[in-house]
């Protein structure tokens, strides 16, 4: 058997790292595949649902969208990727009423109706009475300082808790806002609706 040169057990070396390279690329794919996220850019695939792993999040899509369920979206994904995952919204879909620029952290988010959203602060003839409870999801500060135990201040944080969430899609969750004690959510049962 001949001696190798040195510059032929290089080219062999070379060689043997580019199949490992290689190799270890396909099998990271396969995993990402497995996982439901594309190899090349880490956006999910048709399968991607259900699965929770690092790097990723876990979210709810409900209401007007084409295909609700739990999605895994990767890390830094906002609001307006989950509605795309979950089909998009459809015809009856109010998605001006959420805040789709939101960035999700395993919330669940709630695609409204353009009826519930329209719809939320008008009486009758479409006119707004004071009657009427307040959209959670369309609410300006000045709206929810309309009610009684809510200033100024605490209508910011209401809505800074919503967008920072994806929206809410109950009034109950609002308990989680520092200086929301059990007096003030009864005034926003009364006074709001998701």
């Amino acid at each position: 058997m001949a001696e190798l040169s040195r510059v032929q057990l290089l080219v062999y070396g070379a060689i043997a790292i580019a199949a490992l390279l290689l190799g270890a690329r396909w099998l990271r794919a396969e995993d990402a595949a497995s996982d439901g996220l594309s190899p090349a850019s880490g956006a999910p695939t048709a399968g991607a649902q259900l699965d929770a792993g690092g790097g990723a999040f876990v979210v709810h899509v409900a209401g007007e969208v084409g295909e609700p369920g739990v999605y895994r979206l990767p890390a830094g994904s906002r609001v307006v990727d989950a509605v795309k995952r979950a089909g998009g919204a459809t015809v009856d879909a109010a998605p001006d009423a959420i805040n789709l620029a939101a960035k999700l952290d395993g919330q669940q988010i709630v695609m409204p109706a353009k009826a519930e959203a329209a719809g939320a602060s008008a009486g009758p003839g479409g006119a707004a009475t004071d009657d009427d409870p307040i959209s959670l999801g369309m609410a300006t500060v000045e709206e929810l300082d309309t009610i009684e135990g809510i200033g100024p201040v605490t209508a910011g944080d209401i809505i800074e808790f919503r967008d920072e969430h994806g929206g809410l899609s109950s009034v109950d969750e609002l308990d989680q806002i520092s200086g929301i004690g059990p007096a003030t959510m009864e005034a926003l049962r009364d006074g709001l609706q998701p």
